[in-house]
């Protein structure tokens, strides 16, 4: 997608309309398991837009206030600013005149989701969408099966399961709580592979 270039746009960010340039945009998600690298992936593709200059915005739910309230955090320590939003459509309110939005922990966003990131699309914003594709259950988690539907590019990203090393794509919850939105860390959380999960829910 040309991200090697120090340049305002990338060739794929532009498109040549007669003597007219005309801005592209497209929806990009960054999907996995828990501890699998999804924001400290969208954190690099935010930095490197900024980088060549381009004008960017990233948003993340309120309810996310794990490691801080505004920044968006990695599990790694790496961060970058943000803007905390109650619901998807703020972020079409705030994103104006903004040619890259970033977008952390989509599965706890609203179903609305989906239709603003394709609206931002379609006014040529690249939207890059970071966030849990299954649930603790292993069902799939709010809006990211839809964004995955309308991105031009997904990025399933894994995590290595603690019980045997091998990739894993599930978020095991080790506390009794059914509640399917539970903030939590290493304490609440470990990934599995398919077969340690299975094992580990008696499947």
């Amino acid at each position: 997608m040309g991200e090697t270039k120090c340049a305002k746009y990338s060739d794929v960010f532009l498109e040549r309309k007669g003597n007219r340039q005309i801005r592209k945009g497209w929806i990009e998600v960054i999907c996995g398991s828990m501890f699998s690298g999804k924001t400290e992936e969208l954190i690099r593709r935010m930095k490197r837009a900024e980088f060549a200059q381009q004008k960017v915005e990233i948003f993340k739910p309120e309810v996310d206030v794990r490691y801080d309230e505004e920044d968006v955090v990695s599990h790694e320590g790496k961060a970058i600013r943000s803007t905390p939003v109650p619901a998807s459509s703020n972020i079409l309110l705030l994103a104006n005149d903004v040619e890259v939005v970033g977008i952390d922990e989509a599965q706890f966003f609203d179903d609305e989701l989906p239709s603003v990131c394709e609206k931002l699309a379609n006014q040529g914003v690249r939207v890059i969408i970071a966030g849990l594709d299954m649930d603790f259950k292993g069902k799939p988690f709010g809006p990211i099966p839809a964004l995955m539907a309308k991105a031009e590019y997904i990025t399933k990203v894994h995590a290595i399961c603690l019980r045997c090393g091998d990739l894993a794509q599930f978020s095991y919850r080790k506390t009794a709580d059914q509640e399917v939105v539970l903030l939590g860390e290493t304490m609440e959380y470990e990934p599995l592979c398919r077969k340690c999960y299975n094992e580990a829910t008696k499947k």
